[in-house]
């Protein structure tokens, strides 16, 4: 279901999900001395300079302003994610280990602030359908990085596109999304979006609860070129709403059964291996 059309969930989360937040934020001073960024820099963000008066201080313990931002949003406002803790705890874990890293959503919405926080140092970019909600969510969380994108697909084609996906050979080639000739790759993304390599991908958008609504066949597809398609190491990538029949098949079928390392609730995590470095004869799914 849209980000947009949930109605929020009960003030428990919400307490939770704060809690959450600020043992994150512990975390992060505890290992902020010794873990570096990737080799894809994050846009530039200007950070608080500690105080000098205490040159003896290890670290500086000026809360971040993601995480400050995170948790004044939640605090004042009745909507909480609409995943639930458990789903969350399942992406937050990963997060835990390879931030500050490089981390592709797709859809922006209530629960943004609280991803960009988790990645505190590291990039994350949001891909939204609806620039009218991009445009709402940045007059008040302007420093969300998003972009907006156009699908040309709709679930009623589902059954189609499943077939064309499982039997065509293009399908099965591993490369650029954008060189694919595959009709399931997304090509109309920013040019930098196919450059940067991913550590994790998170697919959330686009809308998928009607017959009439772009569905999420082809986001899941090129969720899973990209983690083939990267210089080395793998890619985590994460689909939502699981339950639902598309997002269940398409995520089997092209992120595949043999890379499924967790479902928890509506959720499910993939670890996608890169196959360019790797033997030419490596199959699409193991």
């Amino acid at each position: 279901m849209s980000m947009r059309s949930r109605p929020p969930l009960s003030i428990n989360l919400k307490l939770i999900l704060l809690l959450f937040l600020f043992l994150s934020f512990l975390l992060l001073l505890i290992r902020s001395g010794f873990q570096s960024p990737h080799n894809i820099p994050p846009q530039t963000q200007v950070e608080p300079e500690c105080p000098s008066s205490f040159p003896t201080t290890p670290i500086c313990t000026k809360t971040p302003p993601a995480l400050a931002n995170a948790l004044i949003h939640y605090a004042t406002t009745n909507i909480t994610p609409q995943q639930t803790f458990n789903e969350i705890s399942v992406s937050a874990t990963v997060l835990e280990t390879k931030s500050p890293c490089n981390f592709l959503v797709f859809g922006l919405g209530h629960d943004s602030l609280m991803w960009t926080a988790l990645n505190h140092g590291g990039r994350t970019v949001f891909l939204e359908e609806d620039k009218a909600w991009i445009q709402q969510i940045q007059e008040r969380m302007p420093n969300l990085e998003a972009y907006h994108v156009q699908y040309d697909t709709k679930v009623y084609e589902a059954d189609e596109l499943m077939k064309m996906g499982m039997e065509e050979e293009e399908c099965k080639s591993v490369g650029d999304p954008r060189f694919s000739k595959c009709k399931l790759a997304l090509k109309g993304f920013p040019r930098e979006i196919y450059e940067i390599e991913w550590d994790l991908i998170m697919v959330d958008a686009p809308t998928g609860y009607f017959k009439e609504a772009p569905g999420r066949m082809s986001a899941i597809y090129t969720a899973g070129l990209m983690g083939r398609n990267r210089g080395e190491g793998e890619t985590d990538v994460f689909v939502h709403d699981v339950d639902r029949v598309v997002e269940d098949n398409f995520s089997m079928a092209f992120l595949c059964e043999g890379y499924l390392r967790k479902q928890e609730g509506r959720i499910r995590h993939f670890t996608i291996p890169t196959h360019t470095t790797t033997s030419p004869t490596l199959p699409f799914c193991p």
